[in-house]
């Protein structure tokens, strides 16, 4: 069973968003072997300067790279990604299965975005759209985005 690890800065805050994690976990727990580890989020005042920006990026982006493993394909979420339809995100998932690559990573960064160092460690950078969401909202989109390539590739219904 392919394992999947969602690496995101930040925690749930709202119930509303911590029950459509766990229904979709719950639904995934048949297709994969699922881990979302959450780290700290660094406090961003609203007036920061490029440098510290890219500092505060930075400390999250090695919060990052520690809970990474060898052998882990990571897909980085970045606005400036590649954009794939669910079909394309389902034909690159089972790519991957197919060349032996059974433990997937996902990094969603915080409210300033991956780090440089994430970015370049990434295998794929992956773009859901050119619009902002938040780390909370983009987790429980992306669960459901992999929930649906599961159901794409083993050719089970899944409301459109």
């Amino acid at each position: 069973m392919i394992a999947v690890k969602i690496i995101c800065v930040g925690k749930l805050k709202e119930k509303f968003y911590s029950q459509a994690v766990d229904e979709l976990t719950k639904r995934l727990s048949r297709y994969c072997k699922l881990e979302i580890a959450e780290i700290t989020d660094e406090k961003a005042p609203e007036q920061l300067s490029d440098t510290q920006r890219e500092q505060l990026k930075a400390r999250e982006g090695k919060r990052i790279l520690e809970r990474l493993t060898d052998g882990e394909y990571l897909i980085a979420t970045a606005i400036d990604g590649q954009s794939l339809s669910s079909e394309q995100l389902a034909q690159r998932i089972d790519a991957l299965m197919t060349e032996g690559k059974s433990r997937l990573a996902f990094a969603i960064g915080g409210s300033l975005g991956l780090s440089d160092e994430v970015l370049k460690r990434a295998d794929f950078k992956l773009s859901f759209s050119k619009l902002t969401f938040t780390h909370q909202l983009f987790r429980i989109m992306l669960l459901e985005q992999l929930y649906r390539a599961f159901k794409i590739n083993l050719n089970e219904p899944y409301h459109k």
